[in-house]
């Protein structure tokens, strides 16, 4: 089993700064029916059809990509998520065969101490990568345990996307604490007024 043994300092490693990936905010199904009509919905096809469907996902950033059927099928019921770290050998190997194999997925860089909670929460420890695929978690990489996992949930064997499809979405495992909120000064004028304190005489 190849994989990478995590050490944490209190400050950790500079996170990464680069992701990459598609952020699907909605799907479009496209088949044809037995007549040749070319349908169009946002909800799955019947079953007899599914061999046929193309599933349109449209990003965030305005584009779109087609995705089969199959594929879409099995990243909504088993997604695909890898806990790395920098300078991880056993981590690059596991984001190269789910690169050989086409399969989409989300890696969260740990590289910090909140990272490593994160990590600790999904249910891994000190060893990375911790790969889980729909709810089976595998701490290191191994090809054949990998794959065993990927046939279970129904991914295509063999790549059904193009190169131009980028598989991966990078982020930190801790998500970065919400940016401060800017306190605008009051205008004097809005200002509540203090009346000034009555001058008693004795």
């Amino acid at each position: 089993m190849k994989r990478t043994t995590l050490i944490l300092t209190a400050t950790g490693a500079a996170l990464l700064a680069t992701a990459a990936g598609h952020a699907f905010a909605q799907q479009v199904y496209k088949w044809k029916d037995s007549k040749g009509v070319t349908h169009y919905s946002d909800t799955p096809p019947p079953a007899r059809e599914q061999g046929k469907v193309q599933v349109k996902q449209f990003t965030s950033g305005g584009g779109s990509v087609n995705v089969p059927y199959s594929l879409a099928q099995a990243m909504r019921a088993a997604p695909v998520t890898i806990y790395t770290t920098v300078g991880c050998a056993a981590c690059d190997a596991a984001r190269a065969a789910l690169a050989a194999r086409g399969i989409p997925y989300t890696e969260k860089t740990v590289t910090s101490a909140e990272d490593h909670e994160q990590l600790k929460a999904a249910g891994g420890a000190n060893q990375l990568p911790f790969i889980v695929v729909g709810r089976t978690r595998m701490t290191g990489f191994e090809s054949e345990s990998l794959t065993a996992a990927l046939n279970a949930a129904a991914y295509p064997k063999q790549r059904v996307v193009g190169p131009e499809f980028r598989l991966a979405t990078v982020e930190p495992a801790a998500p970065p604490p919400p940016a401060p909120v800017e306190q605008k000064p009051v205008p004097e004028e809005t200002a509540p007024k203090v009346p000034p304190a009555p001058d008693f005489q004795f």
